[in-house]
């Protein structure tokens, strides 16, 4: 337990309204034994969580005493909202004249009035984390500014604050909300990101409403400056020298921030396998400029057209990649792996190395499956030969306990000298892809199991077994599609869902029920408490391989290195504690982001390409039905909807359990080929309409 939780534990067993607050300050304190300075700023950041509430004026309780909950907003076109609070299975609904103007996104308390069998009502009562910038439409009524939000869950247009900004209708902005004393909201335009008709700006929008920027704070730039080019003697001194090792990166060929590289090794009985990475925590150290805007990204953003990094370049692509042909400090990973694939013994070291090639996932494929070598590759054959050797026996092991091998095709977009979108393909993934997957895979679980037998804070990659409601609801799709399934087992276990992904294999079937598959499933997150991880069939696991684009990384980077100098002790333990779980909360949210971020960017750009294809024919495949329609994918990821005006004349009937819809002469079900014409294409929302020929 962290201090903090130490503290909410004594505030709850009060169970009171604490109006004194110097001397409850106090009373932690003391109780603690810590100091009044620390409590307060502790007890302030439980306020700003939304863990501790001021109901009144210097006058706090507890979260969820009284019958508070604090949990996130989301609004509807309709003015309602629900909030979804973590742990509760069901929103709470919000009725219109309840939400204390509460804006889509914006995270508040609630206070539950009523909790039925048909569900659960409240009111906000507070809103503790408030949106500060949207992205808009500028209009103009009665010769005066508004801000008209492109989300379109926020009901109300904004008054633009005049500023000497040169504005004029249609254009797309971003803008800073300003809240009132009465409660009134207005906004100021900060940023104007184009005219309301060019796709770039309408990308760049996603990318703000998501709050996501591409340049750095001017204090991150002048300490960039400040970095060094290469690596010192004294930064070599007590670690692990690999220079002369043979060891490799492999990563797509437009990669630049390369933050792993393997070497393998056979002997009479084991292999050797060793995975390196940049030592990123070397120059991002904890509270520095580096980390408190890594802290704040989370993570690296992929877009078709741009990446926005979670570090500068001088770190990511500079003296943290693991370039070819110069030294770089490193994390190593080495383990020996018996060749039933158990790691029988490991390694965690400071180390540096000296890549010897950097090979292409392209490269390494055609070295394997081709034998067709270039000059990197033909003294490093026999090493890919060991790698597939080894990972065919570390597959077989995962499947055996059950881990899960979802098959979900990917994107790729193909973009002319310009910048602009002119085809759309599904991502290859090929062997070499694999090795090196395999390979992290294994060195994140050999670490995560090392500190979790260690009891030192940590932060894992969890992912939580689903719930018996999601599995039984993954039955009824089963069945309503005409898919047998095994009979469920009291107690889950992945082997359960790989037993329903054989049954489906090479079926036209087997994408929809590989998404369903998937949708039944909590989402991995990121957590200080160690509850394994479900969808690999592991008890530990961890992301320890990609501190250069992920936070969780570069925590566990920092505490790895602390625990090699020996600084880990009782009272940095302490530290850790909230350190961990703010670090966990922290990126699972900024993860969360970036997914919708990364979803919403690739579905303009599908919209994009589709809209000149208007009256073109499609061989598409049914991925959902409705009772407005079904939705249709075709076989380049695009996916649209055919309504109802857009089926054969018929009337047709929604079979919801068995998600058909049924017509006096036409069926369609989910897994059915059809063919679709592209009728319409809308930029703005991204919908791309067909209708069934």
């Amino acid at each position: 337990m962290n201090k903090k939780e130490k503290i909410l534990e004594l505030l709850n067993k009060n169970s009171l309204v604490f109006t004194n607050i110097d001397k409850l300050f106090l009373f932690i304190s003391s109780a603690m034994e810590t100091s009044v300075e620390e409590v307060k700023k502790l007890f302030y950041q439980l306020v700003s969580n939304g863990d501790v509430f001021e109901i009144r004026k210097n006058k706090f309780i507890t979260i969820p005493s009284h019958g508070y909950v604090k949990g996130d907003y989301s609004g509807t076109s309709k003015g309602f909202g629900f909030v979804k609070v973590k742990g509760m299975a069901d929103d709470i609904f919000i009725p219109a004249n309840k939400t204390l103007g509460a804006l889509d996104g914006e995270k508040v308390i609630v206070k539950i009035i009523s909790q039925t069998n048909e569900g659960i009502d409240g009111e906000v009562v507070s809103v503790y984390q408030e949106l500060k910038n949207i992205v808009g439409l500028v209009k103009i009524v009665a010769g005066n500014l508004f801000l008209d939000p492109d989300n379109k869950r926020i009901l109300i247009d904004f008054p633009i604050v005049k500023t000497g900004m040169k504005l004029k209708k249609d254009m797309k902005v971003m803008a800073r909300i300003v809240r009132t004393d009465k409660g009134k909201v207005k906004c100021v335009v900060d940023e104007i990101l184009g005219m309301n008709d060019d796709v770039k700006t309408l990308e760049l929008s996603l990318i703000r409403e998501h709050n996501l920027f591409e340049e750095f704070p001017d204090v991150v730039v002048e300490a960039e400056k400040n970095l060094p080019k290469s690596i010192s003697a004294k930064q070599k001194k007590g670690r692990l020298d690999l220079t002369n090792e043979v060891i490799f990166t492999i990563d797509g060929a437009d990669a630049k921030d390369l933050d792993d590289a393997v070497s393998i090794k056979k002997f009479d009985k084991y292999y050797e396998l060793g995975v390196h990475i940049a030592d990123v925590g070397e120059y991002v150290t904890q509270d520095s400029v580096f980390d408190e805007e890594a802290y704040r990204r989370g993570t690296s953003v992929y877009f078709p057209t741009s990446v926005l990094p979670m570090l500068p370049k001088a770190l990511s692509n500079g003296i943290c990649s693991l370039n070819e042909g110069v030294e770089r400090l490193t994390l190593s990973c080495i383990m020996k792996v018996d060749f039933d694939g158990k790691v029988i013994d490991y390694k965690i070291c400071e180390s540096v190395i000296k890549s010897k090639a950097r090979l292409t996932y392209k490269e390494v494929h055609e070295a394997l499956t081709e034998n067709k070598l270039n000059e990197k590759t033909k003294d490093l054959v026999d090493d890919f030969k060991t790698m597939r050797e080894l990972c065919d026996i570390l597959e077989a092991n995962q499947a055996k306990r059950g881990s899960l091998d979802l098959e979900i095709p990917e994107v790729q977009f193909v973009f002319d000298d310009k910048g602009m979108a002119v085809d759309i393909t599904r991502r290859e993934r090929n062997e070499a892809h694999k090795l090196i997957e395999d390979f992290m895979l294994l060195a994140n679980e050999v670490v995560a199991k090392h500190f979790d037998k260690l009891k030192i804070p940590f932060v894992y990659r969890v992912h939580e077994a689903p719930t018996k409601e999601k599995v039984f609801a993954l039955c009824d799709f089963l069945k309503g599609i005409g898919v047998r399934y095994p009979q469920v087992p009291d107690n889950i276990t992945p082997s359960y869902f790989q037993e329903i992904l054989k049954m489906v294999e090479d079926t036209n079937t087997q994408d929809v029920v590989n998404k369903m598959l998937l949708r039944s499933m909590q989402k991995a997150k990121y957590s200080n408490k160690d509850l394994g991880h479900f969808g690999l069939a592991l008890v530990n696991y961890c992301h320890f391989t990609s501190p250069i684009r992920r936070y969780p990384d570069l925590t566990i980077h920092r505490i790895i290195k602390e625990w090699l100098h020996g600084k880990i002790t009782p009272e940095r333990k302490d530290d850790l504690d909230i350190f961990t779980f703010d670090s966990a909360e922290q990126s699972s949210e900024c993860e969360r982001n970036a997914d919708m971020a990364e979803r919403d960017v690739d579905d303009l750009w599908k919209a994009y390409l589709m809209k000149d294809r208007i009256g073109e024919v499609f061989e598409a495949t049914i991925s959902s039905v409705t009772n407005f329609g079904i939705f249709v994918t075709l076989e380049n990821t695009c996916e649209g909807l055919v309504r109802m005006e857009g089926l054969p004349d018929d009337t047709y009937i929604f079979l919801e359990k068995q998600l058909k819809l049924k017509g006096s002469g036409n069926v369609f079900s989910i897994g059915d080929k059809v063919k679709v014409q592209l009728t319409n294409v809308n930029l703005h929302s991204r919908d791309i309409d067909f209708k069934v020929v």
